[in-house]
């Protein structure tokens, strides 16, 4: 169980920098900066229930590998962000990583 709660904290890790983001557009900025302290919140709380049983280390490691990835991703297909070889190349060594940690447990 302790895996489930790492994986959505790692999701929940990614609802804050994206809702912060979007608060940069239109009129809609307190309920997007409001979502994003809804998603740390959650995100550090699901954070404390893993590590109840995963190490410190691996928990961290994979909470912040997982939410950097995905945060990649999300700015690169949803807001136009800068792609490349060495860009993504830099994300495989992070998912590789995770994957090791996780192996290594």
């Amino acid at each position: 169980m302790a895996w489930f709660y790492l994986l959505i904290a790692a999701i929940f890790e990614v609802g804050w920098p994206f809702g912060l983001k979007m608060a940069t557009f239109g009129n809609n900025k307190l309920i997007w900066i409001i979502f994003a302290i809804v998603a740390m919140t959650l995100s550090g709380v699901f954070l404390f229930l893993a590590q109840k049983t995963i190490p410190v280390g691996t928990a961290y490691a994979v909470w912040t590998g997982i939410g950097a990835s995905c945060t990649f991703l999300l700015g690169v297909i949803i807001f136009h962000d800068a792609f490349s070889l060495m860009r993504a190349f830099g994300i495989l060594l992070i998912i590789a990583g995770v994957i090791l940690l996780k192996i290594g447990h």
